[in-house]
């Protein structure tokens, strides 16, 4: 049994200082991921700071004409949102394919952003893992790694981030809203989280003790062009081998301006815009994505049982960004194809 202390916050300010500075004090919402890893003692907060009582729970559009989410708003709110259907749909289909409706039900977006990776061996306590435990090696690089990463690794870490909702709001340029110690900021959402180099513990560049507010989402949303693709080896409630949001913006049957994220691949959602330029003022047609795919995917590295991943992943982006072209959107999920 671990033994921490349990604390409610009374509002943000009074969570941030509830941290007092201990590194090992986590905030918990939903709690779907934060009380697995307690479960399995990956992690041994000594305080838990409940901030379900705060102010968080709005969506609201914004001044300049996007949309402000608080970090408490649960997923399954979220994706039926009715501004979120409307304007940025992809990111209502990217939350539904995610998890269970019991799971979205608790889940909160804040939390979502900060879900750790589930990668086998970091929640193997009896394994080396640096993301657990720096400095003890890394398992996955010569264990099963099948489902790992196949860009922006390192040899301290190959594990990659899980959500689906992440991978949305990287596409659709969001932004994250912070507070803490030292006061308020703002994180573009494609510098918030980080990829292992040799600190693999460190999932995102938020501060000690800072705590996620908002994510706020510009006025593009992609409405009419857009698509997410989810491959994974069960129909649902499974993490994806490899997933992509993909919006463009067309000018009869010219590219304007395309933009895509991938998920599965890296410890980051990941998005290159040397790849989307590749688009840029071109026929919307599979010979342009293949090109785009190739630049995206120029680095990819495959392991010893992930290798398929680097083809699956030029496969789907080709087939993500012809369904958006062709206004396709729905949600695509399908069984093991590799």
């Amino acid at each position: 049994m671990i033994n921490f202390q349990y604390v409610q916050a009374t509002d943000v300010a009074d969570a941030v200082r509830q941290t007092d500075g201990d590194p090992r004090a986590r905030f918990v919402a939903g709690g779907t991921n934060l009380i697995d890893l307690m479960k399995m003692e990956v992690e041994q907060p000594t305080r838990v700071i409940d901030i379900t009582r705060l102010p968080l729970r709005q969506v609201e559009p914004t001044p300049s004409g996007g949309l402000r989410i608080g970090a408490l708003v649960p997923n399954t709110d979220l994706a039926y949102h009715p501004l979120v259907e409307e304007r940025y749909p992809v990111l209502s289909s990217a939350i539904m394919a995610g998890a269970s409706q019991q799971l979205r039900n608790m889940a909160s977006t804040g939390g979502n952003l900060l879900q750790r990776t589930r990668c086998a061996y970091f929640y193997d306590v009896a394994t080396p893992c640096n993301k657990r435990t720096p400095g003890t090696g890394c398992s996955a690089i010569e264990g099963l790694n099948r489902g790992h990463a196949i860009l922006g690794t390192s040899q301290a870490c190959i594990a990659v981030h899980p959500s689906d909702m992440c991978v949305a709001m990287m596409m659709l340029d969001a932004t994250v809203h912070v507070t803490g110690p030292t006061g308020d900021r703002v994180v573009p959402f494609a510098d918030f989280h980080r990829l292992p180099g040799d600190a693999p513990q460190r999932d995102t560049n938020l501060n000690p003790g800072e705590i996620i507010t908002a994510v706020e989402l510009p006025p593009k949303g992609f409405a009419s062009h857009h698509t997410y693709l989810k491959i994974r080896d069960r129909l649902s409630y499974a993490f994806a081998l490899v997933a992509i949001a993909a919006g463009l913006d067309l000018d009869g049957d010219t590219i304007k301006e395309g933009r895509f994220a991938l998920g599965g691949i890296a410890h980051k959602p990941w998005r290159d815009p040397k790849a989307e330029a590749v688009l840029r003022g071109q026929p919307a047609n599979a010979a342009t994505f293949t090109r785009a795919a190739d630049v995206l995917l120029r680095d990819a590295r495959g392991y010893k049982y992930n290798t398929f991943k680097i083809d699956l992943a030029r496969r789907c982006i080709v087939r993500a960004l012809g369904q958006a072209a062709r206004a396709t959107p729905q949600s695509q999920s399908h069984k093991k194809i590799a």
